[in-house]
Order: C-alpha cells, then sequence, then structure tokens
C-alpha cells in the first residue's frame, strides 16, 4: 500500500511494528474489495471526480474484518453519482438525497462472486447542528481531508483513495487504532457541538471496539452532556441500540453513566447506583444490573436456539429489571431494606422510558412484561407449585418464555454458593416440570375444553357477556385441573350455568 497521506510520525519502535502488522493486515482485506471499488473508481476518475472508501470499512479492514457493504465519499453531486452508479451497480437507490448519499448493489451473479457488493456514496460534507434545532445542517465539501475532519473519530477518518488504493490518514487514526482509543479528528468540544450524537457513539464504540475515549473526548462529553438533548429520540434510540447490541455493551455503558450522558438518555440507569447502608445489607444495584446483563448475554444461543444473540429485548430486560427500586426502597426496622412491589412500578418506568425513545411496541411490551415477571419464580425453592401454578407462569410468560428463563437465571448474582446452587437447582426443577405438562397438555396453548361456539351451543345462547363469562369460567378450570375433555368440561359448564341461574 502506498505510504500514509498527511500522517504524522507515530513514535517508537514497537508502535511502528504494530503499525506495520495493521497495515500488512489491511491490505489482504482491501483486496478483496479492491476489484468492485477500484472499477467504480476508475468510472468517476473519468467522470472527473474523486472516490474513497471511508470511515468503517476501511477501520474494520484493519482489524481484519472483511464486509460487502462498503462507505464511499465523493466530489461528485448527488446527482452525478447517482447517473455514475447507475452504469456500475445493479439497483440504485435514493438513501437521503438531502444528505447528499446514494446506495447502489452490484449483484454476486453478475461477477461470479459469493456474494453481493452494497455501495453508499456520499457526497464531502461537513455536518452542523443549529442550537434550536434537533437535525443536523449540511453543507457539501469540497476535499477528502474536509470530509475526514468531520468525522466522530480519528480510527473513522482514514480513507483509501480508489481507484489508486492510496491510504489517506490525516489525524493519525491508524496510531489510535493500534492503541485502542477513540479519539476526535479536531478540538473535541467542537466536534461534539457540531453533532452531539458522537457522544454517544463515543460510548457505543467503546461497547462495539473495546477501545477507551480518550481524556479530552471524556472532559468534552461531562462537560457537554446536556446537549444531547437536542438529538431526535429516534437517533439516540438506534445508537443505544448498537451499543447493547455489540460484544461488550457493559464497556459502553459505563462510559454513559460515569460522563453523566446517561443522565440525559437513560436516567433510570444512573439512578441505580443507590448509596449502599452502613450494614451492607443490600447490594449495588447499578453494579447487579451489569453483571445479570453480561450473564444474560451469556445464556443467549445461537442461530438456531431458543433465543438467538444478540437479543435486544432479553437485553434491554436485563439492564432495566430493577429500574423500580429506587423508588420502592424502604429502610426496614433493625437496618434491612425492601423493596417492595417494585418489579411492578419498574414494569411502568420500562414502558415510559421506551415509549419516550421511540421503541416499537413490541419491543415496549415485551421489555415491560419480562420486568414485570423477573420476580414470579422467587418463592418457588421454598414451596412446591401445583401444576397451576405452573400453567400460570407459561401462560403469563407467553412467547417470552424462554427470554424470561434466561433473565430469571441470571438475576441470581450472589456470592453465596450454597444459595446461587440451590437457586439454579430450583430452577432447573421448574425447567423440567414445564417440559413435562407440556408434553402432557400442550402448554404453550392453554385454552378451555370448549370453545366460544361450543359454549353458545351447549347452553342456548346467543354471543355476549356470558358467553365471555362461561369461556374465562373454563379457562380458569383448565389451568387449575389441567385438561378436563369435553364430555367433563360440558358437565361442569351446566353446572356453573345453573348456579349463575
Amino acid at each position: 500500500m502506498p505510504a500514509t497521506e498527511n500522517s504524522r510520525p507515530t513514535g517508537d519502535a514497537s508502535a511502528a511494528a504494530g503499525l506495520h502488522a495493521l497495515r500488512r493486515r489491511a491490505l489482504a482485506s482491501i483486496a478483496e474489495l479492491a476489484s468492485d471499488a477500484v472499477e467504480l473508481g476508475e468510472l468517476f476518475r473519468a467522470a472527473g471526480h474523486e472516490l474513497a472508501i471511508v470511515g468503517g470499512p476501511v477501520r474494520d479492514a484493519f482489524l481484519g474484518r472483511t464486509s460487502n457493504d462498503l462507505d464511499l465519499t465523493t466530489s461528485a453531486t448527488p446527482d452525478e453519482t447517482e447517473a455514475l452508479l447507475r452504469q456500475w451497480g445493479d439497483a440504485t437507490w435514493d438513501i437521503g438525497r438531502e444528505f447528499g448519499t446514494i446506495g447502489a448493489r452490484r449483484f454476486a451473479g453478475r461477477r461470479g462472486a459469493p456474494a453481493d457488493v452494497v455501495v453508499e456514496v456520499t457526497t464531502y460534507r461537513t455536518d452542523a447542528y443549529d442550537p434550536s434545532s434537533r437535525k443536523p445542517e449540511v453543507v457539501f465539501g469540497d476535499s477528502l481531508e474536509g470530509d475526514l475532519s468531520r468525522r466522530d473519530f480519528t480510527v473513522n477518518a482514514m480513507a483509501v483513495r480508489v481507484p489508486d488504493l492510496t491510504f489517506v490518514d490525516p489525524f493519525d487514526g491508524l496510531a489510535d487504532l493500534a492503541r485502542g482509543v477513540l479519539r476526535t479528528p479536531v478540538e473535541a468540544r467542537r466536534s461534539f457541538d457540531d453533532d452531539p450524537l458522537r457522544m454517544m457513539r463515543a460510548a457505543r464504540f467503546a461497547a462495539q471496539l473495546g477501545f477507551a475515549v480518550d481524556d479530552e473526548a471524556r472532559a468534552a462529553i461531562v462537560a457537554m452532556s446536556e446537549r444531547i438533548a437536542i438529538v431526535s429520540a429516534e437517533r439516540v434510540r438506534d445508537e443505544l441500540s448498537k451499543l447493547l447490541l455489540s460484544a461488550q455493551p457493559r464497556r459502553g455503558l459505563e462510559v454513559l453513566v460515569d460522563t453523566g450522558l446517561a443522565a440525559h438518555v437513560l436516567p433510570e440507569l444512573p439512578a441505580l447506583r443507590l448509596e449502599i447502608d452502613e450494614h451492607h445489607r443490600h447490594k449495588d444495584v447499578y453494579e447487579h444490573s451489569l453483571t445479570v446483563l453480561d450473564k444474560a448475554i451469556a445464556l443467549e444461543t445461537g442461530p438456531d436456539g431458543a433465543v438467538p444473540g444478540p437479543d435486544l429485548v432479553l437485553r434491554l430486560a436485563a439492564l432495566l429489571h430493577d429500574i423500580g427500586k429506587p423508588r420502592t426502597r424502604r429502610f426496614e426496622p433493625g437496618g434491612g431494606v425492601s423493596f417492595h412491589h417494585h418489579e411492578m412500578v419498574g414494569a411502568k418506568l420500562v414502558a415510559k422510558r421506551l415509549k419516550e425513545l421511540r421503541y416499537d411496541k413490541a419491543t415496549v411490551q415485551a421489555v415491560s412484561r419480562l420486568t414485570e415477571l423477573h420476580l414470579r419464580f422467587h418463592g418457588y425453592g421454598d414451596g412446591e407449585w401445583t401444576d397451576s401454578a405452573v400453567r400460570r407462569y407459561v401462560t403469563d410468560a407467553g412467547p417470552l418464555l424462554e427470554r424470561l428463563h434466561r433473565l430469571t437465571r441470571s438475576d441470581c448474582t450472589t456470592r453465596n454458593v450454597r444459595k446461587a446452587r440451590r437457586l439454579s437447582e430450583a430452577y432447573d426443577d421448574l425447567e423440567a416440570r414445564i417440559a413435562r405438562l407440556k408434553e402432557q397438555e400442550e402448554l404453550d396453548a392453554v385454552r378451555p375444553d370448549l370453545d366460544g361456539t361450543e359454549i353458545m351451543e351447549i347452553l342456548g345462547i346467543p354471543p355476549g357477556r356470558e358467553v365471555g363469562a362461561a369461556y374465562r369460567y373454563l379457562l380458569e378450570l383448565r389451568m387449575e385441573r389441567g385438561p378436563l375433555g369435553p364430555d367433563a368440561a360440558r358437565e361442569e359448564l351446566l353446572a356453573w350455568w345453573s348456579a349463575r341461574s
């Protein structure tokens, strides 16, 4: 690869060796992209325009990761870009013309490749927020270096010009990549003022890449955290979701909390940092919640398993399941601490927060329901549940049962080995009973032995409230006693109707 443009010396011999190893690793990855990107670059150059691979694909190439999706930047206008992409690809689409971005796809069959190549090409630009606006103002730029200066972090401000594959690194992103540091290309306060969402991205990349936020950027986030309020809830939500779905969400969440950013986007999380009472009678709920998240992630399954990871619903529930504790904490006589009904209070808080972050209805309902149910298991080990109680547990969880299994198991973070073993064995027993009942009773679809039509026929009544009441009565019987069969159910229904009449 040609020498780095506009790059400063990186220091000692070990650092130089590390950078050399990164360059060698990147060569192989970029070479895989070269045929399509180079051809596209030649097309743009012939039309008098510049083109460069930029951002994540370049960074990931240095990390030894490959992708068939390419981000590129160009001196061409969106209209010029669209015309050129039509010559290169098999399909094009307008991702956001006002932001300068046009997308295209080249199908694998066209060149005998194993996968399609998707590109997004954006005109050189700069972004800035008006202090009173939630949307950035987009101004198209005139140089690659200027475009790179508006990137969020130096590790994302590297580029490879095509078709000649010249590496461009004006802000020493490669050195920061080798050190595992997130640093802004320009002064951090200016960068975050131009786009406050970059503060959220700092936490997200800490989680995704395992990198540390450098001191200047961290100090700027602490000083400017309230500025995130001007960013739309949808953009904040998307960054939070990417953080939670990453390999190490704990690292990103700690950045959010430690810098004060969480107080503006997810205030219930830092609120879990309850002060420890002098007798240390209860856990640090914040650390407990992060540990539950780690354990829940470890229980996610592969693509063909019950809960394929990464699972956003499970991870949100693990993180937020105890957010009702601060509001329900009571200091009891004798020094004890209680959190009565924190699961019910927490379920309402979860729904409120996720709605404000514009999560979809299904996600809001699922995470809230898991929060409400996460304590249901406790007490099982102290006394044998009836089959009726097991049926209700399964029915109340519904399609969330497998997630509830994992949340409940993860919620045990006690250091008492004997207690932890007892809880694990009790849950093993509960799962075994659920499996047996499912096999016997089709437990996933518990319903009365008679449907509404049969109820009306037996009782000789038209549709109405009485049919609903009869149905609920038979469902209750089904829960308590298991399958009755049509004949026994008919007798029970007639007896109930007679007594009711």
